[in-house]
């Protein structure tokens, strides 16, 4: 079994824990590891044989047993006791909005329902409002959920949600009196895919503010519409949630809708043993029945009562930024204004959308000191690939846009195809010719882990590659990943100094944040591009610049947070005894 398996193995076994009413320890230990193992870049079978499962963060030796026995066996007996208890189809259940594990455990318990057919079935008859907690409004929001559910079942791409939100929150600001206004849950985190869109704000007539969300054009339903707080289905099939929140209440009402879950379960528990009380409407000490309120007005205050630094929302995941800031370890995550540089985009050249000329000329309107202009190789035939031909006639064009745009460095650059033999798609000699060499798979998908492996890392052994596009080559909902050992490949990169990319456009976010974290652990350098294919796609970098964030990246990982001058000296090729390249 691979990570990924036996991190739902222990998920599940969470849930049926917690379905049974058993010990929210003991459910949260193994939520916990399940997470833990999602998040781990390396192969536990490798850990395993080191003798290094109980080294792991949460792992301790009865989750370790469990794990060699799923690496031995493929199964764990306890989960597979768990399901014969409880219907394995529980969990379909547990997707519909609104049914959680102590529902789940009562519609079970009471009315033997384990299928999200049967919950309809049983709410459409109206079975489900006599039950305690429930009622006839729970009934329909339970059918509205299942509806949901069968047509919007997909989280949404950061990108899209992002566009979404903003949306929402300029049209409030034109026709509503707000006062301070946040997305709020895994948007403000900057996941790569998105549930619900939250948003809080303040304001001193909040039933207006109501009125103008639930009035928007891109409502489909409004699904609450309350004094404080609604819910309503946009267009786009996202659901959109708003509250209103007091001044006094704004900075702990912003720290706990934006979670992540554990992070506030941790920072709960903290609270707890020293004495405090943490919720949405503040911070509290408690002094027997007495509390004392001693902050929420600012979200710093939640943080500060427990001897805590804040924590960038990007961080909040529980993996460690809870400890890094009570020992005053958090990295300097780096800024969107740190970039000095976008060193992946395509031009009329290729597959691109705009001229070089127009290209530079955006980039410079953004600030930036240089770029690389990677049109594709000549294997992409889809994308126009370019001959050697074609590839020197483009480096006069980019002589001609240095003098049409001063003030920024275009590099003469290419985005050239791995084979699948782990040769590039021009001769040594060609690739000498260009200022940046950046490395990427586009075809092969289905090959072996160990066969992907040999050949990126093949790749990275030419003297001529400076740095690798995309790393896993996935599309966010739309195309797994190809079977890779990150962890080897990443070894690679740091030995031969090969820089790695995070692939900004929403689509991608390719290195992910975990591989990203490992990245630096392991000494590789970072670059953050957007893979631009028109001038307006180079806005997309903020999305890169989050995903390093959430890998905790600071500027001084990243290559093109350095002055021109700086960046050249510290690629690849300009290391000693590098090949002297020929001027194209």
């Amino acid at each position: 079994m691979n990570n990924a398996e036996i991190a739902e193995v222990f998920s599940q076994i969470a849930t049926l824990l917690e379905i049974k009413g058993e010990n929210p320890f003991r459910v949260r230990s193994y939520r916990r590891a399940s997470e833990t193992i999602a998040n781990l870049t390396e192969d536990l079978s490798a850990i395993r044989e080191r003798g290094e499962l109980r080294g792991i963060p949460g792992i301790g030796a009865a989750i370790a047993g469990k794990i060699e026995e799923l690496l031995d066996t493929g199964k764990c007996a306890q989960h597979q006791e768990l399901l014969r208890e409880i219907p394995e189809t529980v969990f379909e259940m547990l997707e519909v909005q609104g049914v959680g594990p102590k529902t789940v455990k009562l519609l079970w318990e009471k009315l033997g329902i384990a299928t999200v057919e049967s919950l309809e079935e049983a709410a459409r008859g109206g079975l489900l409002r006599d039950l305690p907690g429930l009622g006839e409004k729970t009934e329909q929001e339970i059918l509205r959920g299942i509806q949901r559910l069968r047509e919007y079942g997909e989280r949404t791409n950061l990108g899209a949600a992002w566009v979404l939100a903003r949306g929402i929150m300029d049209h409030l600001r034109e026709c509503a009196p707000v006062e301070r206004m946040e997305p709020a849950g895994s948007l403000r985190r900057m996941k790569e895919t998105i549930g619900d869109i939250d948003i809080l704000v303040t304001s001193q007539r909040p039933e207006e503010v109501m009125e103008c969300f639930v009035k928007m054009d891109c409502v489909a339903q409004v699904l609450a519409h309350g004094p404080t707080k609604s819910s309503v289905l946009t267009t786009e099939g996202v659901q959109a949630d708003l509250r209103v929140v007091a001044p006094e209440s704004w900075g702990a009402a912003l720290q706990y809708f934006t979670g992540s879950k554990q992070h506030n379960v941790h920072l709960r528990d903290l609270a707890v043993r020293a004495g405090f009380k943490l919720n949405e409407y503040g911070v509290f000490r408690v002094k027997g029945k007495r509390e004392e309120r001693v902050g929420g007005e600012r979200e710093e205050e939640m943080y500060q009562a427990l001897g805590l630094e804040w924590m960038p929302p990007e961080l909040r995941e529980d993996t460690g930024e809870i400890e890094a800031a009570r020992e005053g370890r958090l990295p300097r995550l780096v800024e969107l204004s740190d970039i000095k540089g976008d060193l992946q985009m395509h031009s009329e050249w290729s597959d691109g959308h705009n001229t070089l000329i127009e290209m530079a000329r955006a980039a410079k309107a953004l600030g930036y000191r240089y770029i690389a202009v990677t049109d594709h190789s000549v294997s992409e035939v889809q994308a126009n690939g370019m001959s050697v031909e074609r590839l020197r006639a483009r480096a006069a064009e980019i002589e001609k846009a240095r003098k049409a745009v001063p003030g920024i460095a275009i590099l003469n650059a290419a985005e050239v195809d791995i084979k699948g033999d782990g040769s590039l798609d021009y001769p040594d000699e060609v690739l000498a010719e260009l200022d940046f060499v950046l490395a990427s798979v586009h075809s092969g998908f289905k090959a072996t882990r160990d066969a992907m492996t040999r050949r990126i890392v093949k790749a990275l052994e030419n003297p001529h590659v400076d740095a690798l596009a995309h790393p896993t080559g996935r599309l966010i909902g739309r195309r797994e990943p190809y079977e890779v050992d990150m962890e080897a490949v990443l070894e690679a990169a740091a030995r031969l100094g090969v820089a790695v990319e995070i692939n900004a456009h929403p689509d991608r976010l390719d290195l992910k944040d975990v591989h990203a974290r490992r990245a630096k652990e392991l000494g590789v350098k970072i670059l953050i591009n957007t893979d631009a294919h028109s001038a307006d796609q180079l806005s997309l970098m903020h999305f890169g610049v989050a995903t390093a964030r959430r890998g905790w990246l600071e500027a001084a990982d990243i290559l093109n947070t350095l002055p021109l001058a700086r960046f050249k000296r510290s690629l690849r090729r300009a290391r000693p005894g590098r090949k002297r390249r020929r001027r194209g």
